[in-house]
């Protein structure tokens, strides 16, 4: 597609709609590992060149070529393919997922896309020999936590309780979406991961009524506890991360529950009360904003019916305080043009994190993974990241 951005050497498919470049990108972007095929993304921005903005085409056009992917797969399964079933099943939900992020308020339809794409990830997920992808429930309060446990390779840990990494979700993403970022890499160096939905994500937002809390270090603790439990894993080598908001969960998590091993923020927060008092005046004033989602999206996960009522619950999303008091080895990746979240609060949440051996790694625009969270470049976001981890919990050792 044609760009006039002609000084961003990102690719924008949608060059005047930030928020369908992203989206198209966080589906591209997962092709290492989950097989999404260009030429079917192209297909898809193909019948919606025309159409640009429209959320309810956007949905429909992604749920199609999930649906399309899905019948091969199924046709698949018949003949007893199974792992060509599985690299379907995997691709279709990534569309579907896609698809379905944008649509404000729920619909019934969209509501029925998303469930099916969670249990066709799951039956991918069965089918898949390396890694071994288990679906798991994570005890949180009186409820559960819906979570995907990726078991590390055991030719790298041998028998020896393994390293692990809990991964949460950001403002707007999944477990199932977040498994496409690498995780089969980090598998394969000798960690294990729980991805979690956690409070306002994925499940627990949609299907379970848990909407977005400030207080991460409560779910954090029981996923935790949960994986600590498990003879697999070692105590001692449980890390936490998570990206985009998660640039905030993962920090507070780290600081407030000193049993992390590692903490790994992909991408900086540091007031996200602040942010979204800023953008809220700008788009009233007519500003067009580099935004992931519908400004919608913020009140659906708070559990909240106006925009007042959500700035009350974010005024405890603020690290300053509280990151002082991290104390494990901090990773902080960011982007030097990151168009949603400035690279000075980057810096000002690494120059305030307590934690005596910590690390910085912005990307600049010649190298790659100059945008949000890397988007226009996954891999090197997850190589240095996954290396960084393999090092500081001494995996396969």
């Amino acid at each position: 597609m044609p760009d006039d951005k002609t000084d961003d050497p990102a690719f924008l498919y949608f060059p005047s709609n930030y928020r369908w470049s992203m989206g198209l990108l966080i589906c591209l972007s997962a092709a290492p590992w989950t097989g999404v095929e260009i030429d079917e993304v192209n297909r898809v921005g193909r019948a919606l060149a025309d159409k640009l903005g429209d959320d309810t085409a956007w949905f429909e056009e992604w749920t199609r070529m999930g649906e399309k992917i899905e019948a091969r797969g199924r046709d698949a399964l018949r003949a007893g393919h199974k792992l060509t079933a599985a690299s379907c099943f995997m691709r279709a939900t990534r569309y579907y997922q896609t698809g379905e992020r944008f649509i404000h308020p729920r619909s019934e339809r969209s509501m029925d896309v998303y469930g099916r794409s969670v249990k066709l990830f799951k039956d991918a997920a069965a089918m898949i020999r390396r890694p071994r992808i288990e679906p798991v429930e994570v005890p949180y309060q009186n409820a559960s936590l819906p979570a995907l446990l990726v078991h590390p390779d055991r030719d790298v840990t041998g028998p020896r309780p393994a390293p692990a990494m809990i991964f949460f979700d950001g403002f707007d993403v999944t477990k199932e979406l977040q498994y496409g970022y690498g995780i089969a890499d980090l598998a394969a160096r000798g960690v294990g991961c729980l991805i979690v939905d956690g409070p306002g994500n994925g499940e627990s937002v949609r299907f379970r009524d848990l909407p977005l809390i400030a207080e991460t270090e409560h779910y954090a603790t029981s996923a935790y506890e949960y994986l600590a439990a498990r003879d697999e894993f070692d105590p001692r080598r449980i890390g936490v991360m998570a990206l985009s908001l998660g640039g905030y969960y993962a920090p507070r998590a780290a600081a407030l529950e000193p049993r992390f091993a590692c903490c790994v923020a992909w991408g900086a927060q540091w007031d996200y009360h602040e942010i979204w008092a800023r953008r809220l005046e700008e788009l009233d004033s007519g500003k067009v904003l580099s935004l992931s989602v519908p400004p919608e999206h913020l009140q659906w996960v708070l559990g909240v019916s106006d925009r007042a009522a959500a700035l009350k619950k974010l005024e405890g999303f603020r690290l300053d305080g509280i990151v002082q008091k991290m104390a494990c080895p901090f990773l902080l990746l960011h982007g030097a043009g990151d168009q949603q979240i400035p690279l000075e609060l980057a810096e000002k949440l690494f120059e305030a994190a307590g934690s005596k051996q910590k690390a910085l790694k912005v990307f600049s625009r010649e190298e790659g993974g100059f945008h949000h969270c890397q988007v226009d470049n996954i891999t090197i976001g997850v190589h240095y990241m996954f290396d960084w981890i393999a090092d500081v919990l001494n995996a396969g050792q």
